[in-house]
């Protein structure tokens, strides 16, 4: 028989409890020192990526800033000048011709109600927009209401503006009232 004496003052104490925890601790802080360095290589990798592709479009905006430059110079001498203004010129009247009366006239005759007459029509575009002016005989205000209802309530003519009403001096074929107005017209 053995028997086992402690001549000890104090008991034997294990510092095992102890050791596995701070081993513990000590593993999951390496994990999250890998897992943080990780994150910041990956950062840094992704943010050398995003600054040459910055770098890569700076480049391509200076070659075109600098194309850009030369197609200016291009243009502003004396010889290329005229020549855009001639095609401005063109385009103007290739704008005016292109107008389609033939629709508008059809539109106006679906809106005009018995008793109001179209007297005159000039267009001309403004911002890439056709504004229409009219100048419109009414032989009742009952006909010259229902007529600008019915042209404010259309998806043709927009921006209905009443200019002038006076009454039509000379041959005025039985018109009580002469109005004058501007619109957008657009075919929708």
């Amino acid at each position: 028989m053995k028997l086992t004496l402690n001549l000890a003052t104090q008991p034997l104490v294990t510092h095992r409890r102890f050791l596995v925890g701070s081993g513990a601790v000590a593993a999951i802080a390496v994990l999250v020192c890998v897992s943080v360095g990780w994150h910041v290589y990956s950062v840094r990798r992704a943010q050398e990526e995003i600054r040459n592709k910055t770098l890569a479009v700076e480049k391509q905006m200076e070659i075109s800033v600098g194309d850009r430059r030369e197609l200016e110079k291009f243009f502003k001498q004396p010889e290329n000048a005229k020549l855009h203004e001639r095609a401005a010129y063109l385009n103007t009247l290739i704008d005016a011709r292109s107008f389609d009366w033939t629709q508008m006239f059809m539109d106006l005759e679906r809106l005009l109600p018995g008793g109001v007459r179209v007297v005159s029509i000039a267009q001309k575009r403004e911002h890439g927009r056709v504004v229409v002016k009219l100048a419109v005989g009414a032989s009742s205000d009952g006909a010259k209401l229902k007529f600008l209802r019915a042209l404010e309530g259309s998806r043709e003519f927009s921006d209905v503006r009443l200019l002038s009403e006076h009454a039509p001096g000379g041959a005025s074929a039985g018109d009580q009232s002469l109005l004058e107005l501007t619109a957008f017209y657009s075919r929708i």
